[in-house]
């Protein structure tokens, strides 16, 4: 009996079934929007108001190209729908680093980066480059000519204000010596990446970590600055998923044009065909025909009831490829490779073999993946992070012989085994309808018949798994009738009055 109740749970049961995969439900935010505890729509944080406002010279264009970012900067400022990236954080899990939708998982892969924001994904890690030695004030005025100023509070903790930034380098002499322009530049691109890709949700800051891979520009362009902006996207995704935090960072722009490629959910209307132009994110730049926004509710719904068939699974299959530059095109393979990424401390998996869909394959159950360590994987020294990073860069530098290669959908393989696995191990619903007051009054007492059962029942003929899964069961009916019970007499006694 009690195999089968857990087998066949109510038709509104949001899931998961079985938790092996999603063992972080109870600290995740859909968790707290079930039990009526919705925060509301997040802060954002991209600091691309002004980076239009930089002014460089040919000289330093070129050297931004060299850097990796020449495609990059001409994205510029993307408006962000904060309700829409809200409702996809809801979606997100990191357990798998994938957005779990009704039908299936789908996430952002590196060859979508390349396409997106035109940054390279292959090549060196971005971690910390312990050749460049010094305190941070030693290290700016090496790098950038001068530095901020602690008592202006112009840096803080390892970090410096862009305003600072954008103040003190922003425009550039034509008759600058070849220093100034390579120090110039190089502040342009901490401010660069510290407004987008590596934004933080410490207000307008940039950590200095980033500074030294500026030092030389050919070297700062082997950078796989694409998979680098990727983890940490996926890092922040993951901690704002959470129900503890009410903020998100990192490359939204990346986030919010990928889910207008991929869902038809408050996807604005472009006033023409930009699908040859690169990067894709221009295609949403500046002022756009735009549709009515909804709030994080009604997004929450429409993902809720989204179909298999309401997804363009893949939306670039039919863009001109010659659009990409010849030197990205190799890197689109790295799409479906089953690696780790890697930016400074932070090192994420990204496991394209869960979304197979995406690149026009067939859709099997996936691979087991790693459990997360504990402290989201960040370490706390520099010995720590020494040891972990030596087998994640082992992993990333076997990139290319981890490329996923199974069979292309549309050969007649049924897929209803994966079906079934995901509708057990995912989270089905994340909007729930409010109860009117008779329908909450109703749930409560029918959970107190079930406690009364519960604790009537004997358990002498059950062997030890049952007794343990009978126990957690009878727990978690005390820990709901705990939470509600004051409101449940609340209302009994609205009703006698």
């Amino acid at each position: 009996m009690l195999e089968m109740s857990v087998q066949n749970p109510p038709t509104n049961f949001p899931g998961p079934i079985d938790p092996s995969v999603l063992y972080e439900q109870e600290q995740h935010i859909s968790s707290a929007i079930w039990e009526g505890q919705d925060r509301g729509t997040l802060r954002c944080h991209e600091h691309t108001s002004k980076i239009d406002g930089w002014k460089l010279t040919k000289k330093q264009i070129d050297l931004v190209g060299k850097a990796g970012f020449g495609y990059f900067r001409l994205i510029g400022q993307v408006s962000l729908n904060n309700p829409l990236i809200s409702a996809l954080v809801e979606r997100w899990r990191r357990e798998t680093n994938t957005f779990h939708l009704p039908s299936g998982e789908i996430t952002i892969t590196l060859d979508e980066v390349v396409r997106i924001l035109g940054l390279q994904v292959d090549g060196e890690a971005v971690v910390r480059d312990n050749s460049v030695v010094g305190s941070n004030t030693e290290i700016c005025e090496n790098l950038l000519g001068k530095a901020p100023n602690s008592d202006a509070k112009e840096i803080k903790g390892g970090m410096v204000k862009l305003g600072w930034l954008k103040e003190n380098f922003s425009e550039c002499p034509e008759d600058a010596s070849n220093e100034e322009v390579e120090r110039r530049t190089r502040a342009f691109l901490m401010y660069l990446v510290g407004s987008t890709i590596f934004a933080t949700t410490s207000g307008n800051l940039v950590p200095l970590l980033y500074l030294p891979l500026f030092k030389d520009f050919d070297k700062a362009g082997n950078y796989a600055w694409g998979a680098a902006a990727l983890a940490f996207l996926y890092r922040q995704l993951g901690k704002a998923s959470m129900k503890s935090q009410g903020t998100i960072s990192g490359s939204l722009t990346l986030l919010q044009c990928w889910s207008y490629f991929h869902l038809n959910i408050g996807r604005p209307e472009l006033k023409q065909d930009l699908s040859h132009r690169f990067p894709l994110a221009l295609h949403w730049k500046g002022r756009l025909n735009t549709q009515t926004k909804s709030d994080v509710v009604m997004y929450r719904q429409k993902l809720d009831s989204l179909d298999s068939s309401d997804i363009d699974w893949t939306p670039y299959k039919d863009l001109d490829s010659s659009s990409i530059p010849e030197n990205f095109r190799g890197d689109l393979t790295l799409g479906r490779s089953r690696t780790i990424l890697l930016c400074m401390d932070k090192a994420e998996w990204h496991l394209p073999d869960r979304c197979l869909r995406q690149f026009g394959l067939h859709q099997s159950i996936p691979k087991d993946v790693q459990r997360r360590e504990t402290k989201n994987n960040e370490v706390d020294n520099e010995l720590d992070m020494s040891k972990r990073m030596d087998s994640e860069l082992q992993e990333w530098s076997n990139r290319w012989q981890n490329i996923v290669d199974v069979v292309e959908d549309g050969d007649g393989t049924d897929e209803s085994e994966y079906t079934t696995w995901y509708s057990n191990i995912t989270r089905k619903l994340v909007h729930r309808r409010a109860f009117a007051p008779s329908q909450f009054q109703e749930s409560v007492s029918e959970m107190m018949k079930i406690q009364e059962i519960a604790y009537a029942a004997s358990t002498e003929d059950l062997n030890m798994k049952n007794k343990l899964a009978f126990e957690k069961i009878k727990a978690l009916v005390d820990r709901y009738l705990a939470n509600r019970v004051e409101g449940f007499k609340v209302l009994e006694k609205r009703k006698r009055s």
